[in-house]
């Protein structure tokens, strides 16, 4: 396959439970570069899959990127969007310039991270998607966004609320069933980019410092008044902080 523009590639993975437009703030902010921003399976009214795990999330988005006639293409993931990336580097390491790794972690799920997703998948079942964002907005969003970006919370609702039901459920189990990644860090060969949210519970700092510490040559850098989705919380730190990543490519 041969990449049908001269125009470099960005393509970016969403994370639970929103969906792809989660990126809007970063669609238009790098002029120089064609940003893909795919739908995983069961999200944005995209079908599902059988067996969804993130193997066949990888397959998708790479099945999307085909389609788009990109070859090549910098690689980057919000929290379970980085499981994914993972999963598209252990597939298609060649076709990866660079990583973009954004409050999330290499490790697979402790038992009480299981247990806490199990709670999520009953909660899911039962009350639906309107259900998930009451209980995750206060874990998604940093204290700064909560007390002063009304409308970034309103909107981060509205995303999650769009979302069906069944979507959610299979991207719980997938990240349930998720290897542990941290075995590859040291062998990650391209420039990368790891961002951290000051206040992220969901992926404290420490997470991101270690995993960064691991990959040779990583970048790390801090969004400090934000929590486990600075690209919406804060989005013009985020997109400098990328976009100078992205200049040194």
């Amino acid at each position: 396959m041969t990449n049908s523009t001269t125009t470099p590639a960005l393509v970016l993975i969403h994370a639970f439970p929103m969906g792809a437009g989660m990126w809007t703030p970063q669609r238009d902010a790098f002029p120089d570069w064609r940003v893909l921003t795919p739908s995983l399976p069961g999200f944005d009214g995209r079908g599902r899959i059988a067996h969804a795990s993130v193997d066949s999330y990888a397959e998708a988005v790479l099945e999307t990127v085909d389609e788009a006639d990109i070859g090549e293409f910098v690689l980057g993931g919000v929290s379970m969007g980085g499981y994914v990336a993972f999963a598209i580097l252990r597939r298609a390491a060649d076709r990866v310039r660079a990583l973009i790794l954004a409050h999330t972690r290499s490790i697979a799920d402790a038992e009480q991270t299981r247990a806490a997703r199990q709670r999520m998948l009953d909660l899911v079942a039962a009350s639906g998607p309107a259900a998930v964002a009451e209980d995750m907005m206060p874990k998604l969003l940093g204290s700064t966004t909560r007390a002063s970006r009304p409308a970034v919370v309103e909107t981060l609702r509205a995303m999650i609320e769009g979302q069906q039901a069944v979507g959610l459920g299979d991207a719980i189990r997938t990240m349930m069933s998720r290897p542990d990644s941290t075995p590859m860090l040291p062998t990650i060969a391209v420039p990368t980019l790891v961002v951290l949210g000051e206040e992220d519970t969901l992926t404290p700092p420490e997470e991101a410092e270690r995993m960064a510490a691991a990959i040779p040559g990583a970048t790390l850098e801090r969004m400090a008044a934000a929590g486990h989705l600075s690209n919406i919380e804060t989005p013009a730190e985020f997109n400098a902080v990328v976009s100078r990543f992205l200049a040194t490519l």
